[in-house]
């Protein structure tokens, strides 16, 4: 399916009555959405005018060129994707937190004044923490195996999802995040760069990593660091689905512990919303994959399905989504396109809560089914109730990074979901708001403060060696 296309068309046209209007009749009758009209510069004999166009496809576009191309007294002079316009040079910078003026400046931040500070570091790492960016900085890292719905794309293609995440970071949490996109995919060489890294940065991100590598890169490293580690496709998910299905049930009036749950996807994110769902007390879950309901009396090979098979479907059932699906209270898809239909919403339970997470395209489409249903939620910006990991990590870590926390275990995860959800206040929720816009300025101060607060009650902080400082900062 083509995506639409924001574009900014930029246009001299004769400076007389009539000729914008005609070039916005062009627009309209090629099925183009007109946004903004900045006028660029004027003169007695011409106007220069930007106009900017979503279009539904490329040829569409190209029908418009070709038409004001046409028009007389008009003359396209350039036609930009605003997409790859917001993309150009990248989206991170880096800049000095401290300025050099002088030979003084000099020596107390390079040498011979830094050495003064590498030596309390190699007398006490912990000091790193105060003493360098690691406090503040996390790695994002991928090898671009399994990036947005695009698949194995490769590290560099990888790349500008990746700034985009760090700009998030930087934006929602005041975090500096540092992009790394290696060239290896075996999960022992990807264990090992990280390894080898991890000095610089008080967190690691793991992001876009295909499943099943995902699991044990993320099992390995968090045993072997003292860091957090924390693969965003799983917890960051699993945190905003809890959350809004929390909210969501309290729409429809049901309980978490009473409702039967089918997940169709058993990757990255099946298996992380399944654990979150199970300890926050949810009963009855079947997982279905490609071959259908995963149980425990065909175990598959797949250590995560595996665990899926001994943790879920507790009734055995069998078949495939459409078959498992009848009578089910909710339905969460972190799978493909289009495997729904209206007919089989209609077997759910009365006022179901459906969950269609996979993007572009949901699971089913919400337009075809939003009157059956008690609440819809996609992946997507463009319906309400966007299940965005955003909401999610920029808090987890900001509260990990606060406390100085050695990992992101379960109870900080579940914690976070219980505070995201607890933001939208009774009074507010309804079917089309069921959780917060991630501009919302009290998503992550809230999210940070319960992930901290977990990291203290489970012993992860760390916090409490630095909280006599005495005033002083001499070391």
């Amino acid at each position: 399916m083509e995506r639409p296309l924001n574009i900014t068309i930029r246009i001299q046209l004769e400076n007389r009555p009539g000729k914008l209007a005609g070039v916005l009749e062009v627009i309209a009758r090629a099925g183009g959405n007109l946004g903004a009209i900045d006028l660029v510069s004027a003169s007695s004999n011409h106007l220069v005018r930007e106009l900017m166009v979503s279009v539904s496809n490329r040829a569409s576009l190209m029908e418009i060129i070709a038409a004001l191309d046409n028009l007389p007294g008009v003359q396209v002079l350039h036609v930009i994707d605003r997409v790859f316009q917001s993309h150009l040079g990248g989206k991170m910078e880096i800049r000095a937190k401290r300025d050099i003026h002088s030979r003084e400046d000099l020596s107390l931040i390079y040498t011979p004044g830094v050495a003064r500070v590498s030596t309390a570091i190699a007398g006490d790492s912990e000091k790193a923490y105060r003493l360098t960016m690691k406090g503040n900085t996390v790695a994002v890292i991928t090898d671009g195996s399994a990036v947005l719905g695009l698949g194995n794309i490769g590290p560099e293609a990888a790349l500008p999802v990746m700034e985009g995440k760090a700009v998030l970071f930087k934006k929602f949490a005041g975090i500096d995040a540092i992009p790394i996109c290696v060239n290896v995919h075996e999960p022992e060489k990807i264990i090992d760069f990280v390894l080898a890294c991890a000095p610089t940065f008080g967190a690691i991100n793991l992001e876009d990593i295909a499943a099943p590598g995902c699991f044990e890169i993320e099992e390995q490293l968090t045993r072997r660091l003292d860091i957090p580690v924390f693969h965003d496709d799983q917890h960051g998910t699993a945190i905003v689905t809890l959350a809004g299905l929390i909210n969501s049930l309290k729409v429809v009036g049901k309980q978490l512990e009473a409702v039967k749950i089918v997940i169709s996807g058993a990757g990255a994110a099946g298996v992380a919303i399944t654990k979150i769902l199970l300890d926050a007390g949810a009963k009855d879950i079947v997982v279905c994959d490609r071959k259908g309901a995963i149980s425990r009396d065909n175990l598959p090979q797949q250590p995560s399905k595996r665990w899926l098979a001994e943790h879920t479907n507790q009734h055995l059932q069998k078949g495939g989504l459409k078959e498992v699906i009848t009578g089910a209270d909710v339905f969460i898809g972190v799978s493909s396109a289009n495997l729904l239909n209206r007919a089989d919403i209609t077997r759910m339970a009365s006022k179901p809560v459906v969950f269609a997470l996979a993007n572009p395209d949901p699971e089913v489409e919400p337009e075809d089914v939003h009157d059956l249903c008690g609440v819809i939620a996609t992946g997507r910006s463009d319906y309400p109730n966007q299940i965005n990991n955003a909401l999610a990590f920029p808090g987890v870590f900001r509260g990990a990074l606060d406390c100085h926390a050695r990992m992101i275990n379960d109870s900080m995860c579940l914690a976070a979901a219980q505070a995201l959800a607890g933001i939208v206040k009774p009074g507010q929720m309804s079917a089309e708001y069921i959780i917060p816009s991630i501009f919302n300025e009290d998503v992550c101060p809230a999210v940070a403060r319960a992930v901290e607060n977990a990291a203290r009650i489970t012993g992860v902080s760390r916090k409490h060696l630095y909280e006599k400082v005495e005033g002083s900062l001499l070391f």
